[in-house]
């Protein structure tokens, strides 16, 4: 009797139902809004892993639109980025494939002064490639901070002049210059010309 009864708990058991088309797209944007917000607040996945009590790999899975989280755990990321809830839901949408000039997406970035400018060049972060049009002031440098990641990058400068750093080997980009390297590599970069420099940078996936 007990096995019949353990049994027809397995059938009734309700099936997992995968998210549909819409909700599929709703996670990721609300992903993609988690992760805006913590760049912007400047925190690491661990900083708001404390800060949640989310552990860093939902987290990441979260952000990337791979999991779909609870209520309560949106509850706790908000709680972490000090938002109401209800910000997560609020998403730009973009329906067009083109950015115009006035309308990119400026990110705050690295440490780059508020003289320095950072904007996004594609629609969102959702896609294979970032794209950024980046412009540093003299001085700027960010050996303090090597940057090192999965994926590839490539640069091109349009004016001015930056020095990229490949685990320790200067490569001075000038306009016209471009370069490109696996983001496994430690990278930093400096600005040692006497006026801001101007490039497009890609990176693949985004890392933003």
């Amino acid at each position: 009797m007990l096995k019949n009864f353990i049994m027809v708990k397995r059938m009734t058991r309700p099936a997992e139902v995968e998210p549909t088309a819409e909700a599929g797209q709703l996670l990721t944007a609300v992903g993609a809004k988690i992760r805006s917000l913590r760049k912007e607040r400047g925190l690491t996945l661990e900083r708001l892993s404390e800060l949640s009590g989310l552990s860093t790999g939902i987290i990441s899975q979260i952000e990337r639109g791979k999991a779909n989280p609870a209520f309560t755990s949106l509850v706790q990321l908000a709680h972490g980025l000090d938002i109401p809830v209800g910000r997560l839901f609020h998403v730009e949408e973009r329906t067009s494939p083109v950015v115009r000039k006035g309308e990119r997406r400026r990110l705050d970035h690295h440490g780059i002064e508020t003289n320095g400018r950072y904007e996004l060049l594609t629609p969102d972060l959702n896609g294979a490639l970032e794209v950024t049009w980046v412009e540093t002031p003299p001085g700027h440098d960010t050996s303090a901070t090597p940057y090192r990641h999965n994926g590839e990058e490539f640069g091109l400068v349009l004016s001015g002049v930056t020095d990229v750093y490949l685990d320790g080997v200067r490569y001075r980009l000038e306009p016209g210059d471009s370069i490109r390297y696996a983001s496994t590599i430690p990278h930093w970069y400096t600005n040692p010309g006497p006026e801001t420099c101007t490039a497009v940078w890609v990176i693949t996936p985004p890392s933003w």
